[in-house]
């Protein structure tokens, strides 16, 4: 059988990794200046608008999943099927940045590999291995998880727990089981939103409006939380962090903006690149800064700017590769 393919989900799937690449291009800008988030404000406001990004890859990830499980596949079967999509591609990419790009990683080969920390971006894929070796756990309790009562209480669960990060005192884990805590929701709501997609966009296009001016507001709030949170701190973790109480009704509010409108919008070319992207953009960030650099000033022209030279140049590459048969396989 056929993998299902859903329209609104591959263009969530874009949004998404749009989002990833405005994160870490708004990031590097604010690195540079050290934090002068007063001088930088249209920057730290990008840098905070696209704090849906990575929650909503694990809201994706979980539909995805859940609407293509295979009741007769057995959990090894099912390892191996998933986890030769990701993994090889994984290392590879994490040998690239571990040897060519970030050389003066302090830390291990095999803890690299665990902990995805070869690269910023990277943690990702550890902690979305985590998920997919839970899921078939997750899928024979579905009947129980999708309770109202229970929704509820893994939902207030997981808003204390990221309160809990956020506001009181980091969890001393492993960022991929750091991020597994902290992110279980939305993978769990993913599953869960599978079985109700039809009538989930329909409800999104009739308050469509709604949605997109909340989405608005909550942007500008976490704007405002991640500002004020940082000069009462002085932790870059205060607007860095896209694991808040805030950041969770984001997530879902601007995922229901979004949802309607690319109900008819086929984005399937570029979702089919993004895990290429997601892998490649932040080597394309550091060759572009080499030359942006020089050219940086406060302001939303070179924000926007150097974004979309990283994303163009990033899908560009994507395009290229998976144009050479198999190669795809061994980058993503």
């Amino acid at each position: 059988m056929s993998k299902k393919r859903v329209v609104a989900i591959d263009g969530l799937r874009v949004i998404a990794i749009l989002g990833v690449i405005l994160i870490h291009t708004t990031t590097r800008v604010l690195e540079v200046t050290h934090y002068n988030l007063n001088f930088y404000a249209e920057t730290l406001f990008l840098n905070q608008f696209a704090r849906y990004a990575v929650p909503l890859f694990f809201l994706i990830s979980g539909f995805v999943l859940e609407l293509n499980y295979k009741e007769d596949l057995n959990f090894w079967a099912y390892i191996k099927k998933r986890f030769s999509k990701i993994f090889i591609p994984y290392i590879i990419w994490s040998l690239i940045y571990y040897y060519f790009i970030y050389t003066n990683n302090s830390n291990n080969l095999i803890y690299v590999f665990l902990t995805g920390n070869a690269s910023y971006q990277l943690y990702f894929i550890p902690t979305l291995c985590i998920f997919y070796i839970l899921f078939p756990f997750f899928h024979k309790l579905y009947k129980f998880i999708s309770q109202p009562i229970i929704l509820i209480t893994l939902g207030a669960l997981q808003v204390w727990l990221l309160y809990h990060d956020y506001f009181i005192k980091n969890f001393s884990f492993v960022d991929p089981v750091r991020i597994s805590i902290l992110s279980f929701f939305f993978f769990v709501s993913g599953m869960i939103l599978s079985h109700y997609l039809e009538s989930i966009i329909n409800f999104c296009k009739k308050w469509k409006i709604i949605f997109a001016v909340l989405m608005l507001i909550l942007a500008f709030y976490i704007y405002k939380e991640g500002m004020i949170r940082y000069f009462q701190t002085y932790n870059i973790n205060a607007f860095y962090s896209s694991w808040r109480p805030s950041t969770l009704i984001y997530t879902f509010v601007t995922g229901a903006a979004l949802l309607a409108f690319f109900e008819k919008i086929n984005l399937k070319k570029l979702s089919d690149l993004s895990y290429f992207v997601f892998f490649i953009h932040v080597a394309v960030i550091e060759f572009v800064w080499k030359f942006a650099e020089k050219f940086m000033v406060s302001g939303f022209y070179f924000d926007i700017s150097f974004f979309v030279l990283v994303a163009v140049i990033s899908f560009i590459i994507a395009f290229s590769v998976h144009k050479i048969p198999y190669l795809s396989k061994f980058f993503g």
